[in-house]
């Protein structure tokens, strides 16, 4: 497969190999599966106190005394302790030590991770998903893009090739979220735009645009390349990124 490297004038400049990873099987079980394992990783493991509930001095009246063997306050007769009494221990509360972590085999997580390199080629799959951009993928931009060192000047590249456009859905896509979410440090959604991958150093100059990631060739995830477990974002590779996947 080639692919067409791009000026940051939005020329084109010459043809380029892509590596063999990008003629990948597209795979989005287990895509799917290895978005979820990673995402596990983040949850917090939460439970109730081991004791509570059940600190009382309640104790049963056993038997003949025409009541049930309900535990009861040692000064009078209200129940405790069981789940059915008021203040009493929860029947099954959750516990600390249960296993959040989702397990994918290591030539499962590779193979999900070369699928979704391979997707962002897909024309129907990165528009599936509702990115607009114009020209063909893959979109590969020479090197001297990962010397840019202020935003305004990416936002000109970006118009260059006709990516921008994706940026501007993002932006817009900004929404307040429903229920208490808002109240948790979450106040905000919005929609994934560009994913710009560089071979370096992260591409900081574009960090303040909405929605898109930026990272290296080396910290490239299948979460990063298939947000909310749907292959084929809008990628952005350098030429030095591609040379680095080769090397992988």
């Amino acid at each position: 497969m080639k692919a067409q490297v791009l000026t940051i004038e939005g020329k084109k400049d010459r043809e380029i190999d892509l590596p063999l990873v990008f003629e990948e099987e597209y795979r989005p079980d287990l895509i799917k599966k290895a978005v979820i394992a990673i995402q596990s990783c983040r949850r917090q493991p939460h439970g109730t106190h081991p004791y509570a509930g059940i600190e009382t001095s309640a104790v049963g009246w056993g038997s003949g005394r025409g009541a049930s063997h309900l535990p009861r306050l040692k000064n009078g007769s209200r129940g405790a302790r069981v789940p059915q009494a008021v203040g009493g221990r929860e029947a099954h509360p959750p516990k600390v030590e249960k296993i959040l972590e989702r397990f994918i085999n290591r030539k499962e997580k590779r193979k999900a991770l070369n699928s979704a390199i391979a997707a962002t080629t897909s024309d129907s799959v990165v528009r599936s998903r509702g990115h607009r951009f114009e020209g063909a993928l893959p979109f590969v931009i020479e090197d001297r893009f990962e010397e840019l060192t202020k935003t305004k000047d990416v936002v000109e590249v970006l118009k260059a090739t006709g990516l921008y456009a994706d940026v501007e859905r993002s932006h817009s896509s900004r929404k307040i979220r429903p229920g208490k979410g808002k109240l948790r440090g979450r106040k905000y959604k919005q929609r994934k735009s560009l994913l710009i991958v560089t071979s370096r150093a992260p591409l900081t100059a574009a960090k303040n645009l909405a929605g898109v990631d930026i990272v290296t060739v080396g910290q490239i995830n299948t979460e990063l390349l298939a947000p909310g477990t749907h292959a084929g974002r809008l990628t952005i590779w350098t030429e030095g990124a591609i040379k680095g996947l080769e090397a992988r």
